[in-house]
């Protein structure tokens, strides 16, 4: 597993968004400024958190982005299982893959399952706001 620049730019907007929370919206401009990622590419980034109900924007004068939940109630895990195409530690493992043929005799399934189920865990136990320290 190893996470893209878009899961890791997700996280760090999400966590300048909770941390520059005024209850308005924040501009996409100020954002990407403020983290050196370039507007477009930042943009198809917030569209996934926006379509996930994690971020809601607004057009226009005023507009921008902002949270749609509280940072304790997001999760690294969900922001990352939305933006990365699997988390699975072995192919065999990612959704929707075919069955592997050689389940029955694998000897390593366990610990991969094992594995899977630790990343998720951990992951799952961290949210936006225990990285901002602030929940």
């Amino acid at each position: 597993m190893l996470i893209s620049t878009r899961g890791r730019y997700a996280l760090r907007v999400l966590i300048d968004m909770a941390e520059h929370d005024n209850g308005g919206y924040l501009p996409l401009k100020e954002v990407a400024a403020r983290q050196g990622i370039s507007e477009k590419y930042l943009e198809s980034v917030l569209k996934v958190l926006v379509r996930s109900g994690i971020l809601t924007g607004m057009r226009g004068k005023g507009g921008g982005y902002r949270l749609a939940l509280p940072p304790g109630e997001c999760t690294v895990g969900r922001v990352l299982r939305l933006t990365e195409e699997s988390l699975a530690p072995v192919s065999c493992m990612e959704p929707g893959a075919a069955g592997c043929p050689r389940t029955d005799q694998c000897r390593t399934i366990a610990m991969w399952q094992g594995l899977d189920k630790v990343i998720s865990e951990y992951l799952d136990g961290i949210t936006i706001g225990d990285l901002i320290g602030g929940e």
